[in-house]
């Protein structure tokens, strides 16, 4: 806490001075925070500028302001902001999967579009360059394909840029479990003509752990350059890196056993919150490298076109810990890693859009024609310690839980290392190899009818390849390549009771996901058709008040279908009949209240269910859809004006309600009955603070997390426990 009395201190010494009216000044703070609380209008969501209120899609979308104003460092701890999305697994660096996952609508998603396009990073993504977080809501395939999506919907960092004059800023910051931070943001024109524009932005993080071991070293480094030559000629070059060294957040996992018809709760084995059960310098270094380039050109007044290419490259070595119940007795943990040698990932991604905005007769068209070649190129490499801990024979067995001065610390990056030299020699790794081309053509078009009435219609068509690699199957027939074209539609309209402040909207959203082979009940490989998922969605939206208040309220019903399922009395064979449901509620309000006051507030409900399925999870809530329900909420108020001006206060947080880890009939395979097996991690409610200054030249704020203590826990299939009470002071300088 020393860090947060001593900017408590210089807080107070600030506000001492006054500070000049300046109604210029006042009127543009006042426009920035209406927009960045209330203004959400996309150019992403349909790959072509939208208003929000004329968007048949829902989707949600936090502002730079609000991050800073919250002290969010990491576009993992943003997540808190967005209505229906619930953080499921933190970070750990691995590459290829090593990403934060989330869960949208009951489906799991992770962060994989910057700009748009491919920018998939495996560990912390630092906000140090971030402008904006949006998330499009439900299954988006037509305009974004299969590959960096989900059922759930589409996570889109949207970056800084840089701008025409000399500025920035740069920021220290200290706080709870040995947080530092120092970043920089510096932006500058390289031409006297101002052509030419450069922006930095860099950071480095280092912050422990409320439990006994743990670290989280983060450094972050995103270059930006760009170029106008001519008034209709733009190009864009950017670069982001993001290193990573960390041991991975405590993760338990809950293999099938008797000790499951024992408990109900993560709360039922009492586990010391802040005992990690691990020792020393079990670390992974992780690291993401991409690069982007971007060339936009005015055709003419009513098309233009843009050329982007991505490319992203994941690393990463190092020790994946993790810990586990199996057996009878809830008092048994095992001790086991997972870990990853020079494992590699790298993707490329080029994307060409032509854009129109033009009449046919009285019908005015925005058009978007587009191209897309997504390239991915796994070389994984996991190796796996199946119990730490092992008897005379080679068995795994468990560590007493609660035993009295147990050395938990034995379990440590030496001995972990001993372990995996010893069995060197037998030891292989499991393998995922091998390469996925897709391309695709996307047609969409928003079709404005009447002045308040307009549809929008796409069509994608798809091409996916899969090459796997002969090494990772034992049998070259396992090895095929497969090759499948898919048709994606999607279907919108608005139709805006009050021109541009009331609308009713509905939508029909298609996305798909190419399966491999299969072994059917004839024991034959089987070609799969790609599994599909169908939303329809239907609400209202508002921007009231000369847009000062704006709100979402919207139903949807995603059906899955042609999932895989294991066939009864048939050993490793499946059947392509499965399906799943979700349906449910988001309900979203951004509002500009009074002057200096703004709050955002969201509400949701999500109803899964495996309505098609193996016996053991039919009409089942999937373990992996997180809580049915979701509250968030943030108020903050600024003084615009007199001798408080720049000072704000900000209080909010979250609620999400019991989620089901654990959800199956456990069925003996000899006597065929059934034992029902549910592990729940419990509801909770986590509150948070902030408090700033904001001056010309300096900006001084603090802010305190879960600062109620409350012991909560997140996962899917997993449980993870989450930051106590923490608090962090941040010192910027603007120039």
């Amino acid at each position: 806490m020393k860090n947060v009395l001593i900017c408590a201190s210089l807080l107070g010494s600030i506000l001492v001075l006054s500070q000049e009216k300046d109604s210029t000044a006042l009127k543009s703070i006042d426009e920035v925070i209406i927009n960045t609380y209330v203004k959400k209008d996309s150019e992403y969501s349909n790959k072509m500028p939208l208003k929000a209120i004329e968007n048949p899609q829902v989707y949600s979308s936090i502002d730079k302001t609000i991050l800073e104003n919250q002290g969010i460092f990491t576009v993992d701890d943003a997540f808190k902001n967005i209505t229906g999305l619930q953080t499921m697994w933190t970070s750990n660096g691995r590459a290829g999967d090593g990403g934060a996952y989330v869960s949208l609508r009951g489906f799991v998603s992770a962060n994989s579009l910057r700009n748009g396009v491919l920018g998939a990073v495996t560990g912390s993504i630092d906000a140090v360059n971030l402008e904006k977080l949006e998330v499009l809501k439900g299954p988006s395939g037509t305009l974004f394909g299969s590959l960096l999506t989900s059922y759930g919907g589409v996570i889109n960092r949207i970056t800084k840029k840089p701008f025409e004059t000399f500025g920035g800023n740069i920021s220290l910051a200290g706080g709870s479990y040995d947080t530092y931070r120092a970043a920089v943001d510096i932006n500058t024109p390289l031409t006297k003509d101002k052509k030419l524009l450069f922006r930095l932005n860099s950071a480095y993080t280092n912050e422990g752990t409320f439990q006994t071991e743990g670290l989280r070293r983060n450094i972050a480094v995103a270059p930006s350059l760009s170029y106008k030559p001519t008034d209709r000629l733009s190009i864009n070059l950017d670069m982001e890196l993001f290193q990573m060294k960390s041991m991975s957040d405590q993760t338990f996992f809950f293999f099938s056993g008797g000790y499951l018809a024992k408990v109900k709760s993560i709360k039922d084995f009492n586990l010391d919150y802040k005992n990690a059960y691990l020792g020393k310098d079990l670390t992974n270094t992780g690291r993401s490298i991409n690069f982007f380039g971007q060339v936009n050109y005015t055709i003419s007044n009513a098309i233009t076109s843009s050329t982007n290419f991505s490319t992203s490259s994941s690393y990463s070595d190092g020790f994946m810990p993790y810990l586990f119940f199996a057996g009878n007795e809830i008092t048994d943990l095992y001790r086991s890693d997972q870990s990853t040698r020079d494992s590699r990932k790298k993707s490329f991604n080029f994307q060409q859009n032509f854009n129109g905005d033009f009449h046919i007769g009285n019908l005015r068209n925005r058009v978007v024609l587009g191209f897309d070649y997504l390239r991915i190129n796994n070389d994984q490499n996991f190796y796996d310690i199946n119990g730490f801990d092992r008897d005379s024979n080679g068995n795994p067995i468990p560590v007493p839980l609660h035993q009295s001065g147990f050395d938990y610390t034995n379990f440590n990056g030496t001995a972990l290392q001993a372990k995996y030299d010893a069995a060197a020699a037998s030891m292989k790794p499991a393998l995922i190899k091998g390469i996925q081309d897709n391309y695709a053509v996307y047609i969409s078009n928003v079709l404005n009818i009447t002045n308040n009435l307009n549809v929008l219609m796409a069509l994608r068509v798809d091409h996916f390849i899969n090459k796997p690699d002969p090494s990772n199957f034992d049998s070259p027939e396992d090895a095929k390549k497969l090759s499948q074209t898919f048709f994606s539609p999607k279907l919108g309209i608005v139709y805006e009771v009050i021109k541009d402040k009331v609308s009713l909207f509905g939508n029909y959203q298609n996305s798909f996901k190419n399966l491999d082979y299969y072994r059917n009940g004839d024991n034959i490989m089987a070609t799969p058709v790609p599994q599909q998922a169908n939303q329809l969605e239907g609400g209202i939206k508002t921007s009231l008040l000369n847009g000062k208040i704006s709100s979402t309220f919207s139903y949807y019903h995603i059906k899955v279908k042609d999932v895989l399922r294991s066939l009864p009395d048939v050993p490793n064979a499946s059947i392509q009949d499965g399906t799943i449901v979700s349906k449910g509620v988001d309900l979203e309000v951004n509002a500009y209240l009074v002057k200096g006051f703004t709050a955002i507030a969201g509400f949701s409900y999500n109803d899964s269910k495996y309505t098609k399925a193996d016996e053991s999870v039919a009409n089942r809530r999937p373990n992996t859809s997180g809580s049915p329900y979701l509250v968030n909420l943030y108020a903050s108020y600024q003084f615009l004006d007199g001798r408080l001006k720049g000072l704000g206060f900000g209080i909010g947080g979250n609620y999400a309600s019991e989620n089901k880890v654990v959800n199956m009939l456990d069925i003996n395979p000899d006597t065929k009955i059934g034992t029902n097996n549910v592990l729940s991690l419990p509801s909770y409610i986590v509150l948070n603070a902030s408090a700033y200054y904001d001056a010309k030249k300096f900006r001084i704020g603090v802010k305190v997390d879960n600062f109620t203590n409350q012991h909560y826990w997140i996962g899917y299939t997993t449980a993870n426990p989450q930051k106590l009470i923490n608090a962090v002071g941040t010192l910027t300088y603007k120039f």
